[in-house]
This record gives structure tokens, sequence and C-alpha cells, in this order.
């Protein structure tokens, strides 16, 4: 069954405060099985429009990032994240080689 993710392309408008996001969202997101494979870090855009942060989560199945994006307690934090950055998040489902 193949993988499912979240990911992020964010723009921080206010670094202090999104922090809370951040310290927030993780313990969540990783009891539901999440896995951060990218959180920030060095980036090059050489194609198109992007955001100027990015974040990759893996899940074991593309149900279980819908169902922990969707989760009430990860949007109640989210909130957070909509107040102190500009966010496009993706659901996307892996490929399975098997």
């Amino acid at each position: 069954m193949p993988k499912g993710y979240i990911i992020g392309h964010i723009t921080v408008r206010d670094p202090e405060a999104y922090m809370e996001y951040v310290e927030k969202d993780t313990p969540i997101l990783k009891a539901m099985g999440a896995k951060f494979i990218v959180r920030g870090g060095a980036s090059e855009t050489p194609e198109g429009e992007t955001q100027n942060r990015h974040v990759v989560i893996e899940f074991p199945t593309y149900e279980a990032a819908k169902a922990a994006y969707h989760d009430p307690e990860y949007q109640a934090v989210a909130e957070i994240r909509r107040l102190t950055a500009d966010s496009t998040i993706i659901l996307v489902e892996g490929h399975d080689d098997d």
C-alpha cells in the first residue's frame, strides 16, 4: 500500500509566533505516524513560483495523511500557522513500487 504525504509550502510572516505552531504540531502528527522527511532547510526554485519554506511529512498510508490533516486537534493548532504564515498544504498519495 502506498504511503501518504502532507506537503507544505510556507512563507512565515511572524517567525516567533510560528514557532509555537512547530512546537505544538510535531507531537500531534508524530502520534499519528508522521515522519518528517523535509522541514525547512536550504532550497532553491529553478522554475516557477513557490513559498520560502518546504515541509514533507510521510505517513504509513494516504488515508493516514488525510486523517492527520483533518484531525480536530491538529486543525486547532493549524490556526496558529494560518495566523502567522501564508501556506499551501497538499495531501498526496505516494507511489507503490511493489
